[in-house]
């Protein structure tokens, strides 16, 4: 509140200086260096009454308490009243105690009044007539060191926590206004934009529906607005531009330059690729587009690369580019010398491109740089969850001790908050609108909205008693609404550290709305209810899937709020789930170990199935001495796709294994590179393309959180 009051006055002063308003501004320095109230600044409140009490000022000191009381603790509920009144005493005790013989008998004489009806004050008449009060046992505490000190730091505090609560001033209110009111028009935009989809398509007759999907599903792509046409026109337009040999094309971020053919994978049944993906129509190559007219957009389920990007970034990326400048010419002199050693290939998988080929090493193209690699070891024991926020500026992770550490890497890596909950943790989402807060469930039927920016827990809802264990959130990329899992407590009788039995437990999936915070209705999961593990939204909000530990996914249509389709995937329980780029499919990875792609249009018709080894689906194993084995089932994300869909980051024993989606017969995940740096195995993954230059997150069991930068070299 302090700063707030200094950075008004000093604008204040300016614009008088600058309106030439000398006489107003000399009225106003001396009004200031008369204020009462310091500027709302703590310390120097303290500093006058201190002053008072050793110039003996009985009268100012009395006047300067009254002030107080009638500008600010007259304002406060009547339950504060008594705090008041006992900081008052402990004011005019401090007064006593400083003074000698003289001061404390008129201080009693002016004084008697007022204080001979108080109980706490009968005993004190006598101070003056003692001859040695600080060795009397009923007054030589208030004469020690201790007792002063924490007088005035109780009253600082008191002082402090006031002026937080007060909001005298409103700096951003009518910016957080003007962005709210943004956010609406955006929606208005966008639902007109779905109305006039609507009508056109009724006009030409289009009635194609497959299976239960609604209408404006069918014809649905990665971006499913105006930024579809847009960004077409462009990539086809750069598709049919030669590539610049230009060495600093290849610092350009990914969306910037001329992107490769999206993987076209064919379906396991041998039907042609046209019938598993939903076409779009391009428009005319010579419409050219400029990036500056696009709508800015936020990273997240929406965010485009090829869009335009706030300059916020720009600073790191050009650092980054000098970095790489001279590192690579350091290389190029090298690689006359002697030859490169290839990295160490990671874990192979049994029907991967690496073996069918035989080839003991990475792909000869290689897609990504790794420019550097940072440690976060603020955790001291596993994690759980590690999200970044839509602006890819913090990062939330979350132990399986329940602690919630809030950070951020850029420019440097700085704690933020540090969240403590007495119930035990098990989930956590960044909100979509604020990106600032963020969405903890617990295990005992609670999810918190924290304000990372404040530091304070905004709500608390009471979800349900009977489904206690909050195990996933989604928010909506509207910000409107958020979806919760709850499930029945573990049969096992542990949290998190030992696997599941195999017959799943009941759990709800239910709706929240985050503005009057309240339920908005329940979903219905057939053919029982059952725990939901994983949960994702589509870039709009429209579609939502979610994988349970039944083995079943189940994909949801929130404008209807109901199932449109559900099949089950795997044999045990879904472990990860998320949209493709064009979310024409859907990626699962189960208990069972596969990776497996679905085609949302075709209800259970795999595009593509792999097999995993056990360290990138769990249950995660570390060993220790002595027999010391710790087991973890996994909670968070096992699967992260780059900014254009065409790379997944996968886990493994020793760090993050990004791999290249290809297409084959059959098709194949194709190893590109490994990020390592892990001596646990790693159990939460993340990649955050916000920024120019991608970033990877990787969590392991032993606490530590790698933050590997990579640049996207030209393909």
């Amino acid at each position: 509140m302090g700063s707030a009051v200094e950075r008004t006055d000093e604008h204040v002063r300016e614009y008088l200086i600058y309106r030439g308003f000398t006489s107003t501004l000399k009225h106003l320095d001396n009004d200031i260096k008369v204020d009462k109230e310091k500027g709302f600044r703590v310390d120097k409140i303290i500093d006058q009454l201190q002053q008072l009490v050793q110039n003996f000022d009985l009268l100012g000191l009395k006047e300067y308490w009254l002030y107080l009381d009638r500008r600010l603790f007259c304002r406060l509920e009547d339950v504060y009243r008594t705090t008041v009144n006992k900081l008052r005493t402990s004011l005019y005790r401090y007064y006593v105690i400083n003074g000698n013989v003289e001061k404390t008998q008129e201080f009693f004489q002016k004084q008697a009044s007022e204080l001979q009806g108080q109980a706490e004050w009968r005993d004190w008449f006598i101070l003056p007539f003692v001859p040695a009060p600080e060795l009397n046992p009923a007054f030589s505490p208030y004469f020690s060191r201790q007792w002063a000190d924490t007088f005035l730091v109780s009253l600082h505090n008191f002082l402090s926590v006031l002026f937080q609560c007060m909001h005298i001033l409103y700096f951003d209110a009518e910016v957080q206004k003007m962005t709210s009111v943004m956010e609406e028009n955006e929606q208005l935009r966008q639902l007109l934009f779905a109305l006039q989809t609507d009508q056109r398509d009724q006009r030409d007759g289009d009635q194609v529906v497959h299976h239960k999907l609604p209408a404006y599903v069918q014809n649905m792509d990665r971006l499913g607005d105006t930024e579809l046409d847009l960004v077409s026109s462009q990539r086809v337009i750069s598709a049919a531009t030669p590539p610049s040999r230009n060495f600093f094309s290849t610092f350009l971020p990914q969306g910037r330059r001329t992107p490769a053919k999206s993987p076209q994978v064919t379906t396991a049944t041998g039907s042609s690729p046209s019938q598993g993906a939903v076409g779009r129509k391009e428009p005319p190559t010579n419409q050219v587009q400029d990036d500056r007219h696009l709508p800015l957009r936020r990273s997240g389920p929406g965010f485009r690369p090829g869009l335009y990007q706030p300059p916020f970034f720009q600073f790191r990326f050009f650092h980054l580019c000098f970095l790489i400048l001279s590192c690579c010419c350091h290389v190029q002199a090298e690689k006359k010398a002697e030859p490169v050693e290839a990295e160490p290939e990671p874990a192979d998988f049994s029907n991967s491109r690496a073996v069918a080929e035989g080839g003991g090493g990475l792909s000869a193209e290689q897609p990504f740089i790794k420019l550097s690699q940072e440690e976060y070891g603020e955790h001291h024991s596993s994690i759980m969850h590690c999200r970044v926020d839509c602006s890819g500026r913090r990062v939330a992770s979350l132990d399986v001790d329940g602690v919630i550490k809030v950070w951020s890497f850029n420019p440097i890596m700085q704690t933020k908050a540090t969240i403590m909950s007495k119930s035990p943790l098990l989930s956590l989402e960044w909100a979509t609108k604020p990106d600032r807060l963020l969405l903890l469930g617990s295990g005992v039927g609670t999810v918190r909205l924290y304000d990372t920016d404040a530091k304070k827990n905004l709500y608390e809802m009471n979800i349900d008693d009977t489904h206690p264990r909050i195990l996933s959130l989604a928010c909506s990329p509207s910000g409107s609404s958020f979806v919760c899992s709850a499930a029945a407590p573990s049969r096992t009788g542990s949290v998190e550290s030992v696997p599941r039995l195999p017959i799943p437990v009941s759990g709800q999936l239910l709706l929240w709305d985050t503005k009057t915070v309240k339920q908005q209705l329940q979903f219905s999961l057939e053919p029982e209810p059952v725990a939901i593990n994983c949960t994702a939204f589509n870039h709009n909000g429209n579609l939502l899937v979610t994988g349970a530990a039944d083995g079943v996914i189940r994909l949801f249509d929130m404008q209807r709020y109901d199932s449109a389709m559900s099949w089950r995937a795997h044999d045990g329980e879904v472990y990860s789930v998320e949209f493709s780029y064009d979310e024409n499919t859907v990626f699962s990875i189960g208990e069972d170990g596969k990776f497996v792609q679905w085609n949302i249009h075709r209800c259970g018709v795999k595009q593509s199935e792999q097999v995993l080894p056990q360290d990138a689906t769990g249950p995660f194993v570390l060993s220790g001495y002595s027999g010391y084995k710790q087991v973890q089932v996994p909670r968070g994300r096992l699967l992260a796709f780059d900014s254009e869909g065409q790379h997944v980051l996968t886990c493994s024993g020793s760090g993050g294994l990004i791999y290249r989606l290809t297409n084959g017969e059959p098709a194949a995940l194709e190893s590109v590179l490994s990020l390592g740096g892990h001596k646990a195995p790693v159990v939460t993954v993340d990649w955050c393309s916000a920024v120019d230059c991608g970033t990877c997150l990787t969590a392991s069991m032993d606490g530590k959180i790698k933050l590997s930068t990579l640049l996207a070299q030209k393909s």
